[in-house]
């Protein structure tokens, strides 16, 4: 359903002809283009890939695609409201099918858990696998997390970049007191700790600081608004995630955005203090009225982009870089685990292993696993059974060193062995060749994604200041604006693609008070101030 509390992209015709290029065709850069192109701008997409949608791919592996990145949609109503205000219903592009099983854990051949997208299946599944008391802490914390995800979404998760005390103040007295409840100087770890009895539940909703690349012992707690926004729904892609952007990429060129696959950006133009243009990798130079860069913002800050650009964004310091990622791409013969959709194995050294990710910097030495089996649907097990080899793809966290690392061969097969070795105690066998197998680990990351290290979420969030250190859509540089997954509000498909709507508003609002000011231009040069000449949001 279609939320009516957001701020709308206006029908109205665009105020000139703009020239706006985007760099980049992930969902950032895709949402922004089909708001701006839908506004009448003229839109021109770059993406050096040779494809729409940034971490969103599908891998050939064995003669089949397989879904290598993001695997699921959430916060559906994202892409609801995007595509209504492109004119177009959401639904006559994609079918997407709900999933009644969110994942199944495992962390033994006997320790099996189901979360369901309805919370009383999931607290009866709670209740069998550690007893009535810990189901009713279950619900208190499912309570819990939707009051922390109302206090945050409006003023956040939809908002600009917002300030402490302006998140505090945005809700009024009940909505400071939501805040405080989020407990947003605790940690997620501790704040788990001090809700459920059971470590493996613990261990389960502290994964989801993964989710924003970062370790639950140093993330914050208002990340549990994680579990309300998948109870809120969790969807698959008919036909696999690619689906996505393709038709993302299809609105806005009908509205007249043009892409430029296989292009890179080598150098953001400036001329006057103020951004021009780009040229591309080929040499060729467009120029614009607005940049919008979709990469990760320490692209910016480290200088490939310009020296001119440098100082426009903030970039990430090594040390704070969000997680990164093995990966491996699989078609394989399953025995010995009823796999669903989507499973999660769990390692029984937690700390330690975010001790070897964010310490050490290293592989862990027992990771946790997370397993995608596409070929199973996502309704509710009964029956969902596969034959012959199936297509498969796992995860295991992994550190952003992949402009320092090579990764090489023999750590790599530790890391997937111990993988192995943690599904096989659960139960599970793979039957394939290496043939049969695509591995991408944080050195490929760190080339697909220059300026990364590999890391794949932007900044860790670490600490209640993290949210409110990323850039936000507009930068220091007048004419060039930020989107993505590294910028507010943060990592995830949903997140980003709201990003990149933070972005097209804040152009359209630039642009229109630039060409404001340009008509009531007074004789010697003095014009009205633009709005591009304050302060970055």
């Amino acid at each position: 359903m279609i939320r009516s509390d957001r701020k709308r992209i206006s029908h109205e015709p665009a105020p000139t002809s703009d020239r706006v290029i985007i760099v980049g065709a992930g969902m950032a850069g895709l949402s922004a283009a089909v708001l701006l192109a839908a506004r009448g701008l003229a839109v021109t997409v770059v993406e050096a890939a040779d494809h729409a949608g940034g971490k969103i791919r599908a891998v050939p592996v064995a003669g089949r695609p397989v879904d290598s990145g993001p695997t699921v949609v959430t916060m559906r109503w994202a892409f609801e409201e995007l595509f209504d205000d492109a004119g177009t219903r959401l639904d006559d592009h994609l079918t997407l099918r709900p999933a009644e099983i969110l994942a199944r854990h495992a962390w033994s051949r006997d320790e099996r858990l189901d979360l369901f997208a309805d919370p009383e299946r999931s607290a009866a599944a709670i209740a069998d696998f550690a007893g009535i008391a810990e189901a009713d802490r279950y619900r208190d914390f499912c309570d819990h997390a939707a009051r922390v995800y109302r206090s945050m979404e409006a003023p956040f998760i939809r908002g600009p970049r917002p300030t402490p005390i302006g998140l505090s103040l945005a809700g009024g007295l009940s909505g400071a007191r939501d805040l405080a409840a989020a407990q947003p100087f605790a940690t997620l770890w501790d704040a788990l700790g001090r809700r459920f009895r059971d470590p493996r539940l613990r261990q389960l909703y502290a994964r989801y600081a993964t989710y924003c690349g970062a370790s639950p012992f140093a993330a914050p707690a208002t990340l549990m608004l994680i579990a309300h926004v998948e109870q809120s729904g969790v969807w698959t892609i008919d036909g696999g995630m690619t689906r996505l952007p393709e038709a993302m990429t299809a609105v806005a060129a009908s509205h007249g955005a043009a892409f430029r696959f296989s292009t890179g950006a080598e150098t953001i133009l400036t001329d006057g203090g103020r951004t021009t243009g780009v040229r591309l990798d080929d040499g060729e130079t467009l120029r614009a009225d607005a940049v919008l860069f979709c990469g990760d913002v320490s692209a910016l800050g480290s200088g490939l982009l310009g020296e001119a650009v440098r100082g426009a964004a903030t970039a990430t310091a090594p040390g704070r870089r969000s997680l990164s990622a093995l990966t491996l791409s699989m078609v394989a013969e399953t025995d010995g685990f009823p796999l669903v959709r989507h499973n999660v194995f769990f390692g029984d050294d937690y700390r330690g292993e975010f001790e070897d990710l964010f310490r050490h910097r290293r592989l862990p030495h027992r990771p946790t696993v997370y397993l995608c089996a596409q070929d199973r649907d996502a309704g509710d097990g009964e029956g969902d059974r596969t034959t012959g080899p199936e297509r498969l793809f796992a995860i295991i966290n992994a550190p952003a060193t992949g402009d320092t690392e090579t990764f090489e061969d023999e750590e790599t097969q530790r890391c997937t062995e111990s993988a192995t070795a943690l599904m096989a105690r659960c139960g599970l066998t793979l039957a394939g060749t290496p043939a049969q197998r695509v591995v991408t680990s944080p050195a490929d990351f760190a080339r697909r994604f220059p300026g990364t290290g590999g890391a794949i979420y932007g900044p860790a969030g670490h600490g209640w200041k993290a949210a409110f250190e990323r850039n936000g859509a507009q930068t220091r540089l007048p004419g060039l604006y930020l989107a993505g997954g590294s910028v507010h509000p943060g990592p995830g498909i949903a997140m980003a693609a709201l990003s990149g709507r933070r972005a097209a508003e804040r152009i359209l609002t630039d642009l229109t008070s630039r060409n404001r000011s340009r008509r009531v231009a007074m004789p010697g040069g003095m014009s009205m101030r633009s709005a591009t000449t304050g302060p970055a949001d």
